[in-house]
């Protein structure tokens, strides 16, 4: 039998994910904190496992996740494309490097083209 505890008389309700109290949940201050870049954005063009399809990759953005959402929303939008986010990274298709390039260097991110 799978059992757990969700909630407590003495603390309220449990996070599911670390088994803690929410008030002091460790699993969402962790989530919380946008992840650690290097300062520097890098775009590059990919075809591998793609099925032979380009797709542009931003890589570096040290965004939360709700508005590198909206960046990415942003990016599809301007380039006319679809695309998604996928593990912080953001995933274009199509080769739409320098327009990419050129949209988040006016957006104040310091941005340089990856790979050949």
């Amino acid at each position: 039998m799978n059992t757990r505890l969700v909630y407590s008389t003495e603390h309220g309700r449990i996070c599911p994910g670390c088994g803690q109290p929410v008030a002091a949940c460790a699993c969402r201050k962790s989530a919380a904190s946008p992840p650690a870049g290097s300062g520097v954005v890098r775009v590059s063009r990919e075809r591998s496992g793609r099925g032979g399809k380009t797709v542009t990759v931003v890589r570096g953005l040290a965004l939360p996740e709700a508005e590198l959402q909206a960046l990415g929303k942003r990016l599809r939008s301007a380039c006319g494309s679809g695309g998604t986010v996928k593990d912080g990274t953001l995933e274009i298709q199509g080769d739409h490097r320098e327009r990419v390039l050129a949209l988040l260097q006016q957006s104040g991110h310091k941005a340089k083209a990856a790979g050949g």
